[in-house]
């Protein structure tokens, strides 16, 4: 990966800030956001109207200090889209919320109606899609797992459009904290996140950024200079070895403070920014349904947390287009090479 389409490499640049480096808010997650409301009304399924006015008030309260945000066709992008500056960057999410757990794996699948194609269509500059993966998971989860993305990131080189890859290890039936929450799998084991990055980093997936959790569970993660921080640093090290291209961290929940340790470590590790949603703003999300209360918090609180998050990341990461696999020469592209006239042909 030495260079870059016209197409991959204007989306990169879409979710960057003029440097290089991601500071990208999530507001795709349904299930943390629908089960809470739906809790709250004591009914099975959340309100549309509830969920999207959450959505949207995330897009207008935090895209200022966002270089990109992710959104979901279901109802970030119906009620959301308006309110979205277009000066900033459109992720858009294709995985279903909704997997199958057979006990000793996950499978994932698309959102009904949607595609790579059709991201493209709306204008959006990458799409994101999440895989449970698992080492030891069942054989055959496994290889449909490596199936989804591989089709997925054939799809997201024919449209010509980065093709952002999340991944998160979970709890199989023989574990213990079993739960299909969207939440850290705890007693998560190091070897599974890190050999789950080394198979999704080998070419065939087409994977242009991953978006990881932390190796280490969230707050277990030494602050930097704390006892025991070089030993969580070489599995960040490794990782970020193992990832072989740009990456950035999701927050999966984790408080303020220990996101920010998990972001120290990272970005020595060389991250090139983060893609957080809950560590940003769950706090203001526990105030639900007061929405005075919800967006006073967001403005102040999360606001803030995002600011103390941007100076971080302004300081230590590093540029995505400065990453090592690009050979010193930076993210370019040669529009008469074979993929440029592949790709724009019939256009």
């Amino acid at each position: 990966m030495t260079s870059l389409s016209a197409g991959k490499l204007w989306g990169m640049r879409r979710m960057a800030d003029a440097a290089g480096r991601f500071k990208m808010t999530a507001v795709d997650q349904r299930p943390p956001i629908k089960s809470a409301i739906a809790r709250h009304y004591g009914t099975a399924e959340a309100p549309f109207d509830d969920v999207a006015r959450f959505k949207t008030l995330l897009i207008e309260t935090l895209q200022d200090r966002s270089t990109a945000l992710l959104l979901d066709p279901h109802f970030a992008v119906p009620r959301g889209l308006p309110s979205l500056s277009p000066t900033k960057g459109l992720i858009v999410t294709l995985e279903d919320s909704l997997f199958e757990d057979t006990g000793m794996g996950r499978r994932s699948s698309q959102i009904d109606d949607w595609s790579v194609g059709k991201i493209k269509r709306m204008g959006g500059d990458a799409v994101k899609v999440l895989a449970w993966y698992r080492p030891d998971a069942d054989p055959v989860i496994n290889e449909h797992q490596k199936a989804f993305t591989r089709e997925i990131g054939e799809a997201c080189a024919k449209y010509d459009i980065p093709f952002l890859f999340e991944l998160l290890v979970f709890p199989l039936e023989t574990d213990a904290h079993q739960t299909q929450d969207y939440v850290e799998m705890q007693g998560k084991r190091s070897d599974d996140v890190l050999r789950s990055v080394e198979e999704f980093a080998k070419p065939e997936y087409g994977v242009d950024v991953f978006k990881l959790e932390s190796p280490i569970a969230a707050d277990a993660v030494p602050g930097v200079g704390e006892d025991g921080w070089e030993d969580a640093q070489a599995v960040f090290d490794e990782m970020g070895r193992l990832a072989g291209r740009p990456w950035v961290m999701l927050s999966a929940g984790a408080s303020k403070p220990a996101f920010h340790k998990i972001m120290t470590h990272a970005y020595k590790a060389g991250a090139s920014g983060y893609l957080a949603g809950r560590a940003i703003w769950l706090d203001a999300f526990g105030h639900f349904p007061n929405w005075d209360a919800i967006r006073a918090e967001l403005t102040g609180e999360g606001c803030a947390y995002m600011d103390d998050l941007n100076a971080l990341t302004d300081a230590e990461a590093m540029p995505w287009h400065e990453h090592p696999v690009f050979d010193g020469k930076g993210a370019v592209f040669t529009p008469s090479d074979a993929s440029f006239r592949h790709v724009y042909q019939d256009i």
